[in-house]
């Protein structure tokens, strides 16, 4: 649960009150065009007001080794983002003091309450969204749209997930007014980048120092 009161969250309440925002989290290390892909297909498909990158303080399922600073992930972010009035970057699970997103939408939803939120990921986290803390919670909590990626398709429509919650697929056009659980899955043109590739190229040059080149 929050490790901090939710009055932190009292400026994004008064501007998101009555909106249906995306919720995008993730390590972002770094940001890339993929990204930015998925963002620009939510606004347009989900109809949302504006979607969130939520930038993770810390991955519990990943190596710290492999991620760069916290501010330096926020500003790929920031870059890659540019000045999109509705692609808003947050450090709001910062703010929160929350490390897992089943403790972030709590923490949102108590502190936000006249806002509906969405749930964004791609269908490579679909494939292993059983392992993730309180996924059921998660899928009873809230609209999730899950965003395709090259490779990961047939395993994520086949994932644990998918399959316990069968019944409650929607087409992206329903997900919006849907109540939880409620999911679908969007199809999109595919984009091959990956944070892994982006890391490999900026080699050292990620984890000790950002170049400001776009990725």
């Amino acid at each position: 649960m929050t490790s901090r009161p939710s009055y932190t969250l009292l400026p994004e309440a008064a501007r998101w009150r009555g909106r249906t925002v995306a919720l995008y989290g993730g390590s972002f290390n770094p940001a890339h065009k993929g990204h930015r892909r998925v963002a620009r297909e939510c606004l347009k498909r989900l109809e949302v007001d504006a979607i969130w990158f939520m930038i993770s303080p810390g991955n519990p399922q990943k190596a710290d080794d492999t991620m760069a600073a916290f501010n330096r992930r926020c500003e790929s972010v920031s870059m890659m983002v540019g000045h999109h009035p509705r692609m808003i970057v947050t450090d709001v699970e910062k703010r929160l003091g929350t490390r897992y997103s089943a403790d972030t939408i709590t923490a949102l939803q108590r502190a936000m309450p006249k806002t509906r939120f969405i749930w964004v990921m791609g269908a490579d986290n679909l494939a292993a969204f059983h392992s993730w803390h309180r996924w059921k919670d998660i899928a009873t909590s809230l609209p999730i749209a899950v965003f395709d990626r090259p490779g990961y398709a047939v395993r994520g429509l086949n994932s644990r997930f998918a399959k316990c919650f069968a019944q409650f697929r929607k087409t992206p056009q329903e997900l919006k007014a849907s109540r939880s659980p409620a999911w679908a899955f969007v199809t999109m043109p595919r984009h091959p980048a990956s944070a892994t590739q982006a890391r490999q190229l900026l080699g050292k040059k990620w984890l000790s120092g950002f170049d400001r080149k776009e990725n």
